[in-house]
């Protein structure tokens, strides 16, 4: 109970200090001009946007998730730079949590003595998130496993933690969007962060997604070991692989492209085939064998989709690929990015929908090579986006972008090359097949 005051009044004291600039600028205001007003201003949403970054970082937990979350959105929300710059340095570490700690909990929720429920348990973590802690271990029969351990109480900030952001964020000014829009990103995030606070939801994505590849030897899933596994505790087998800089470096061409193929063909068999997404893709939850298998790890993060709506989202892009922008327009209107048609949101929604293409057009194509420019004229291009009067980023989009973005900077670092557009019609096909099975919508749906 302590620790959860003690972040209240961290965040309490920030909020207050937001709110205290502001007046102290409208203050100022009567005694300058409109020019001047305006940038000082505009320095203010700066400088506030710095602190309420600064305080994610070393806040953890719950705040440091949204922190993250926002960052993989941060092109579409129209940060100061210095506050997308600051958020794209949050990582999810964490100082390692005492190992009697880990001990007591991992005893209390097996209810066992630890040294009859594994054979040994390595007392260093393998690592230490916001949210749990990981240990290698060796269950009693001698199979290697990893063993996450939710952090005591973490539960208990999720409320405290995500209203009092997003009342801080929205008062100083960090998310410029309409607060529509602000409501349905942070919903979409509170959704995600609860299931990742529940290991037994994360051991039924596990086992879930294991399916899918089941007859795929190139994908990797970690087994889940139920009898060691609770809600608190999440017991799984070691997956092989290195990580995805050392791999990077240390693989011929060939090897490179066949695991940037095999990450794609992952990635849309979840999107399109399964509407099932593992939508936390940044480096640390992938790992690459020396041959290219694929490994996938950490599945507490899962977006689940609507295949009618996969079916209309996937239409954007096969007529953007196209180049049809009236069929791709309508279709965006039809997910909600595009709330009213008028020549300036429709502009520049088809030139961002154009450039996001270039990758699936034309045959095979080079990840990260001297013609992958997409980054680079997505992030000139966004303060038109942004500005554009009807557009809006439905919540579906949120985790299913951060995951089609950040699988894209794997692909990228891996610079892998793949015939991408073919990849791409054949999983759209799959979901379009899909959901002309399913039987029509009522009419006031």
């Amino acid at each position: 109970m302590a620790g959860r005051f003690s972040r209240l009044s961290q965040i309490g004291a920030l909020t207050t200090r937001v709110s205290s600039s502001y007046l102290g600028q409208r203050i100022s205001a009567v005694f300058q001009g409109e020019e001047e007003s305006k940038a000082a201003l505009e320095k203010l949403h700066a400088q506030n946007a710095e602190r309420i970054v600064a305080r994610l970082g070393t806040m953890k937990g719950a705040a440091m998730k949204v922190g993250q979350a926002l960052a993989q959105v941060a092109d579409g929300l129209d940060l100061p730079g210095d506050a997308r710059d600051m958020l794209a340095k949050l990582h999810d570490k964490a100082e390692p949590v005492p190992f009697a700690a880990i001990r007591r909990r991992i005893e209390h929720e097996l209810q066992g003595e630890l040294t009859t429920l594994f054979r040994s348990l390595d007392e260093a973590p393998l690592g230490t998130a916001s949210l749990g802690q990981a240990h290698a271990a060796v269950l009693p029969d001698g199979t290697d496993v990893v063993v996450k351990v939710l952090h005591e109480g973490i539960e208990d900030s999720v409320n405290s933690d995500l209203g009092a952001l997003k009342t801080m964020m929205i008062a100083g000014k960090v998310l410029r969007r309409p607060r529509e829009e602000i409501d349905a990103i942070f919903l979409e995030i509170e959704d995600r962060l609860r299931e990742e606070l529940d290991y037994t939801q994360e051991a039924a994505n596990i086992k879930e997604i294991r399916s899918f590849f089941l007859n795929d030897p190139d994908v990797l899933t970690p087994r889940v070991f139920d009898g060691w596994s609770t809600a608190k505790v999440l017991t799984m087998s070691r997956v092989p692989g290195r990580p995805l800089s050392v791999f990077a470096a240390t693989s011929s061409e060939a090897v490179r492209s066949r695991a940037g193929v095999t990450l794609g063909r992952a990635f849309m068999t979840m999107q399109y085939v399964h509407r099932t997404l593992h939508a936390d893709p940044h480096p640390g939850n992938y790992l690459f064998s020396p041959d290219g298998k694929v490994g996938i790890l950490d599945f507490g993060c899962v977006r689940r989709f609507d295949p009618r709506w996969m079916v209309t989202y996937g239409a954007t892009g096969f007529h953007a690929v196209r180049g049809e922008r009236e069929p791709c327009l309508e279709a965006a209107q039809k997910i909600g990015a595009l709330t009213q048609r008028d020549p300036v949101s429709d502009q520049a929604l088809w030139e961002l929908c154009d450039l996001i293409s270039a990758p699936f057009r034309g045959g095979p194509f080079l990840m990260g090579g001297p013609e992958d420019e997409v980054q680079d004229k997505v992030t000139r291009l966004m303060p038109r986006v942004l500005a554009a009067p009807h557009l809006r980023a439905p919540r579906e989009l949120v985790f299913l972008h951060r995951g089609l973005g950040g699988t894209h900077q794997i692909l990228k670092q891996l610079k892998a090359r793949g015939d991408w557009g073919e990849m791409f019609f054949r999983f759209l096909e799959v979901c379009r097949r899909d959901a002309a099975r399913l039987p029509p919508l009522p009419a006031s749906a």
